[in-house]
């Protein structure tokens, strides 16, 4: 079948584009992951590459198997904050995939910033296929700053900062509601018990001890300015768990601005925004060989600006 669409009613409603797609080609879900990354998959006529995202009754979900497929974006010359044989500090956009998730992604920041490296290869080096070794990340949809390792020693020397917590990082986020400046600390498990991420304690099935997989997370937030209905928030994080600031926030009642997935049992108005709205504004790490403290910071993105302007309206 080339192409096929469907509406999503009641019984789809709040299931991932992914499971949308395979329920509706009657597809295996490799298939349907594919569909969705390589860009011939539309949500509400729009191209949709974010295999996870949610969708709401009433979207429009839409297949076309002979749609051209996404090809690799660029990254601006900008983009890359640092570069050199050790480590390369990028700045990330929203909407893009630090690295392959179900690995047959091909156009993420690794992707793009190897090949904007590629591009900066002197001549007679030119073919050769630059070493980009994650050490980080940042959801699809957060911005901001992270750094690269160029070489095997520079990324364990990297990966053994993380460990000892000598990274700095400092994140800017809106999150619903009075925010405290408090600090976070959990044991966060893959499955809480209705399949999202989530803090051992939080539901009433769990039981003594975290399981062995639980990973200890700690966040440190601090209220940046009290807004309307809502807080621009600092945070720190100890550890780097996935989703860790998300989780936290929203588990204590008050969920990122944007927010789509851990949003769950909040029960007061959301407030509309493109995306959540959490930015990665500094970076701070010492430098594999020489060991200088590099520190960078990025600016807050355009769509962040803007929720921020209307809620301080």
């Amino acid at each position: 079948m080339a192409r096929a669409e469907t509406k999503v009613d009641e019984t789809m409603a709040g299931q991932t584009l992914a499971a949308v797609v395979r329920a509706l080609l009657d597809v295996p879900w490799s298939k349907a992951k594919r569909l969705c990354t390589s860009g011939r998959v539309f949500l509400d006529g729009d191209v949709c590459t974010d295999l996870a995202r949610r969708v709401k009754a009433g979207a429009k979900v839409a297949v076309d198997e002979a749609a051209p497929k996404k090809r690799l974006g660029v990254l601006d010359r900008d983009a890359i904050l640092h570069s050199d044989a050790d480590v390369v500090v990028v700045r990330k956009d929203a909407g893009l995939l630090t690295l392959p998730f179900h690995g047959d992604e091909k156009d993420t920041l690794v992707d793009q910033t190897r090949a904007a490296l590629a591009r900066m290869l002197p001549r007679r080096a030119k073919g050769r296929d630059p070493m980009v070794g994650v050490v980080q990340r940042l959801d699809k949809d957060t911005t901001g700053v992270l750094v690269f390792a160029r070489n095997m020693v520079a990324k364990r020397a990297l990966q053994d900062q993380l460990r000892a917590h000598t990274v700095g990082r400092r994140y800017l986020a809106l999150a619903h509601g009075a925010v405290k400046t408090e600090s976070h600390e959990s044991d966060i498990v893959q499955d809480r018990g209705d399949g999202l991420r989530g803090s051992w304690g939080t539901r009433s099935n769990h039981r003594g001890a975290p399981p062995p997989n639980a990973k200890r997370s700690v966040t440190h937030v601090r209220l940046v300015e009290p807004l309307r209905k809502a807080s621009l928030v600092e945070c720190r994080l100890e550890t780097g768990r996935q989703h860790q600031i998300r989780i936290h926030l929203a588990e204590a009642g008050h969920p990122l601005v944007g927010e789509r997935v851990y949003i769950r049992d909040f029960s007061a108005p959301q407030i509309a925004a493109p995306r959540p709205m959490l930015h990665a504004t500094e970076l701070a790490v010492e430098h594999p060989r020489t060991g200088e403290r590099l520190r960078f910071s990025v600016p807050l993105p355009a769509d962040f600006e803007a929720a921020l302007a209307r809620l301080r309206g």
